[in-house]
């Protein structure tokens, strides 16, 4: 196990974990990492941990760089156990380390490991001197959780984002330049939809506090570090907190029959015909987070459900509750589905999509069978909006 320089005496010393394929209850099909940060000055320092599972793997890495036992400063950036999982064994094995964190990480880490380390805390605007190197702080709180702060290398303008800008990618490349940039800007696309995207609001101000850094390497805690697309993964970000989106339409839904089916293909050949990029899951097969990194740039979002005891399907509700969690913004929404005697799914789906914050533009029924005409007429008015 080797550490990977990002700088001179910079290093990557994280974990990869290969099987992961389930994370905040979305699917990570390509794995993830967790990225830990060594600096060597004259004050050796960490930023953040693993994962407790990969915490030799971490070992190993400092190995090649260093003795661990004479790390000086661990920075603990996130509470969270995917990042802070290590923190136990790290501080036995180098108990004169000195734990920098934000006010709430602090609170966290008592909470979450009832250990009373030698806590150091920070808020934004401090620092610390390593040497040759100042390490600078920024709060990000609810980015994505209360305790979320930042660290920042001006000399090698570096920015150790935390979460943001992170994605789920377990891959031997370290840097974005070395894979994909389609499927790395997928993945934070992904990462953002399934967890970043409810905090919009924190993410404008995150972004506004670190906009007067100068920022070459953005060193995220999960997936690949970015050097050369780091306007692109930024540009990104600021159109997400913005709510902004593309001419793009997601059509999701379950059927018993087919009738629900058949109204989801009438939508799609009408947005088709309107020029959208368009989307389509079943609810069968697709699941809920792979479509949620869709919606993130639709305008609009199309749900279906036959009804079923005087409800939704359960897949329905489920995919529902998911989207009301994740609060997606300013965006148009569609109610559509099929019924026998009673229909109460269709005005569920509508009432779900207007609390999660959605603009209704238009409710569509289908009793027993699916009638082309009758759809083609109820389709009119969007057809013309459209």
């Amino acid at each position: 196990m080797k550490a990977t320089e990002i700088k001179p005496g910079i290093y990557w010393v994280g974990g990869i974990d290969w099987n992961l394929r389930n994370f905040h209850g979305y699917l990570t099909q390509r794995g993830s990492t967790y990225n830990a940060y060594l600096i060597v000055d004259d004050k050796i320092t960490l930023i953040d941990t693993v994962k407790h599972y990969l915490y030799d793997e971490m070992i190993e890495r400092i190995k090649s760089i260093v003795d661990p036992s004479k790390i000086d400063i661990v920075v603990s950036n996130h509470v969270e156990m995917d990042h802070s999982g290590g923190l136990p064994k790290l501080l036995e094995l180098a108990p004169n380390a000195v734990l920098y964190t934000s006010p709430n990480g602090e609170k966290g880490l008592r909470q979450h490991y009832k250990k009373d380390w030698n806590f150091e805390v920070v808020k934004s605007g401090d620092s610390i001197s390593l040497g040759k190197r100042e390490l600078k702080f920024v709060l990000t709180p609810m980015v994505h959780w209360p305790d979320n702060m930042v660290s920042y290398l001006p000399d090698e303008k570096i920015l150790f984002s935390n979460d943001a800008f992170g994605q789920h990618i377990a891959s031997s490349e370290r840097f974005d330049d070395e894979y994909s940039l389609e499927i790395a800007i997928e993945e934070a696309t992904k990462y953002y939809g399934n967890i970043v995207l409810p905090y919009g609001p924190q993410v404008k101000r995150a972004i506004e506090a670190l906009s007067d850094l100068d920022v070459d390497i953005i060193a995220p805690s999960h997936g690949l570090i970015w050097r050369k697309h780091v306007d692109s993964i930024l540009s990104k970000y600021t159109m997400w907190y913005k709510n902004e989106y593309l001419k793009k339409a997601v059509i999701v839904y379950d059927t018993m029959w087919g009738a629900t089916e058949k109204m989801a293909n009438a939508l799609i050949e009408l947005f088709e015909n309107a020029d959208f990029n368009l989307k389509v899951y079943s609810l069968q097969d697709a699941h809920i987070s792979d479509i949620m990194t869709e919606i993130v740039e639709a305008e609009y979002v199309c749900v279906g459900s036959p009804t079923l005891n005087n409800q939704m399907l359960p897949t329905v509700g489920s995919f529902l509750t998911y989207l009301k969690g994740l609060a997606p913004k300013g965006r148009k929404g569609i109610a559509f589905g099929a019924y026998g005697w009673s229909g109460q799914s269709i005005p569920y789906v509508k009432d779900e999509l207007e609390k999660a914050g959605f603009e209704i533009k238009g409710v569509y029924k289908a009793k027993y069978v699916f009638d082309k005409q009758d759809m083609d007429e109820q389709l009119a008015e969007l057809k013309r909006e459209l």
